[in-house]
């Protein structure tokens, strides 16, 4: 592993820094990298023995991936993440928060249906406050180019992610844009990605632990040198590393059961945005009344 001669100015400097070098970083590091790139406001805030506890790995080894970045010590990382979390005036992070409401939501009887229902609503709301928050503009603005940009979309989610996967395809006919759903019925996988072409665009969505089939999708689209875009709930996870494109979320978790309703929300806007930015491409402002008026009456 190299080191860094000189450490980053800034927290999303050493965000590129640790995207950058993630493969070539230990197992043990890369525990830490994640931990880092999902939580700065804990970094910037959590005595070492907290992030130690919460990373699964010893304080020395916090100091080690610091050091590696070119930082003396941890606490001189920490100080960068605690810059930007004073000038930004960002509020407790949403990983505590959601520890926060777990905790609450976990100790509690429950009495009756209208009480999960709030639950869930909570939860979600905090969700859905969260992805503005954490979705890069720039990286979305990139996402809707892919799309835009490909003569075919094919979009693949198994098990849990299916749902979004389905309402992409659905929602990218309504708007007239070719999209194959690749749901593997039949065992049908590779018969449905058998089409694509470099030209193509294959968006992904997938979420710890990440389907195997999702992983293959990707790497043999990798190998046909088709671009790719990924939903997911971490940027440097088997989704994320080799996709052209990232758009990250983190659904809330109530009760042990994890939502989606922050990747729709996220779906949405990145079907809405292609139909509005087609309607300027083609200097036809009535093309997407027209398209949305369809697509809710279905």
């Amino acid at each position: 592993m190299v080191e860094m001669n000189s450490a980053p100015a800034s927290a999303e400097e050493l965000r590129q820094a640790i995207l950058g070098r993630y493969k070539t970083l230990s197992k043990r590091l890369q525990q830490i990298a994640r931990y880092v790139l999902d939580e700065p406001n804990a970094v910037a805030l959590e005595t070492l023995a907290v992030l130690a506890e919460r990373t699964g790995v010893q304080p020395s080894a916090i100091v080690r991936f610091a050091k590696s970045f070119g930082f003396d010590g941890a606490a001189q990382m920490q100080r960068l993440f605690r810059d930007g979390l004073l000038s930004s005036n960002t509020s407790l992070g949403y990983g505590d928060r959601v520890r926060e409401f777990s905790r609450a939501v976990d100790g509690k009887r429950v009495n009756a249906p209208a009480q999960v229902l709030a639950e869930f609503i909570e939860g979600n709301v905090m969700a859905l406050q969260h992805l503005e928050e954490i979705v890069d503009k720039a990286a979305f603005g990139k996402a809707v180019d892919l799309i835009a940009q490909a003569d075919t979309v094919y979009v693949a989610g198994f098990r849990r992610s299916y749902p979004v996967a389905a309402y992409l395809a659905y929602s990218l006919h309504q708007v007239d844009k070719r999209a194959v759903l690749i749901d593997g019925v039949g065992g049908m996988t590779r018969q449905q990605f058998h089409g694509l072409t470099r030209n193509d665009l294959l968006l992904v969505v997938s979420y710890h632990p990440y389907a195997e089939e999702a992983i293959h999708l990707i790497e043999e689209a990798v190998e046909k040198r088709c671009k790719v875009l990924s939903i997911s709930d971490s940027l440097v996870g088997p989704i994320a590393q080799p996709a052209t494109q990232v758009l990250q979320v983190r659904e809330a978790e109530i009760r042990k059961f994890r939502s989606l309703s922050a990747s729709m929300c996220l779906a949405q806007a990145l079907v809405i945005s292609y139909a509005f930015a087609a309607t300027v491409k083609t200097r036809n402002p009535s093309a997407l009344g027209a398209r949305r008026s369809g697509a809710a009456k279905r």
